[in-house]
């Protein structure tokens, strides 16, 4: 079985992991992840207090952060091997 897999070499020392996408990637889906909770809460959320999630636009920003992490980190989307 041939494997065509090439390993991403960990960036050196904090200067090589800020310029790596190993860093930005997961940040990014923080950021954008914690914007979209926002905007939820805003434009959709719960006013009457009752909500646990869309009430507090802080829950709102962390949960948002939490999927973006777990969509950016998830397995499925890591470049795999074709096969």
């Amino acid at each position: 079985m041939d494997n065509n897999c090439e390993m991403q070499n960990k960036p050196k020392g904090l200067k090589g992991l800020l310029k790596s996408w190993i860093f930005w990637r997961p940040a990014l889906g923080v950021m954008v992840g914690g914007i979209l909770g926002f905007l939820y809460y805003f434009f959709i959320g719960c006013s009457s207090g009752t909500c646990a999630i869309t009430s507090s636009p802080y829950s709102s920003i962390v949960m948002g952060g939490l999927f973006g992490l777990l969509i950016t980190n998830s397995p499925c989307s890591q470049n795999s091997c074709s096969r």
